[in-house]
């Protein structure tokens, strides 16, 4: 299963480039909801959330030979505590430094290793009793957010396309 992991971090990191474009190519009201509709730091959470959990179709398939527990659950603990680790490092790293691409898909691809140690940790923990429930409620609940604040953004720096100079959608 390590070995599952470790390909994981390059197929997400893949999924996240398209992820950034998707919305340009199909856009709509559910394409909005998740994917990127701007390049606002709060849009960029997104492609954490949405490429991992497009990988997880395929790891479920690649999994089911092994003995594993709480996958739904870790489909949304995983993206979740990346993003929350994106944002403590991105953030001040953003205000010291400015938008920097280099070290913006440096650090994601960190998260992205983070992310396949959760998830190979979460896999081989016990059973966590409702998991999956909480994992599907976690889910949608992140969704909900990432709609309501693409077509309701605070006007806060997170929220701001400093390209366009514009706030959400």
């Amino acid at each position: 299963m390590k070995n599952i992991k470790i390909f994981s971090v390059f197929i997400i990191f893949a999924l996240c480039f398209l992820c950034h474009f998707a919305y340009d190519f199909i856009p709509n009201f559910i394409t909005s909801i998740i994917f990127p509709v701007n390049e606002s730091i709060f849009e960029h959470m997104k492609i954490i959330l949405t490429s991992y959990l497009l990988y997880s179709i395929l790891d479920y398939f690649l999994l089911k030979k092994y003995d594993i527990n709480n996958f739904v659950l870790q489909m949304f603990l995983v993206p979740f505590i990346g993003i929350f680790v994106y944002l403590i490092i991105y953030i001040p790293l953003f205000n010291l430094l400015g938008e920097n691409m280099f070290v913006s898909i440096s650090l994601l691809f960190l998260v992205i290793i983070l992310e396949a140690y959760l998830s190979y940790k979460l896999l081989n923990y016990e059973h966590i009793k409702n998991g999956r429930i909480l994992g599907i409620i976690g889910i949608i609940a992140l969704y909900f957010m990432f709609g309501y604040l693409t077509y309701y953004p605070p006007t806060n720096y997170l929220f701001k396309d400093f390209k366009t100079n514009t706030y959400g959608i």
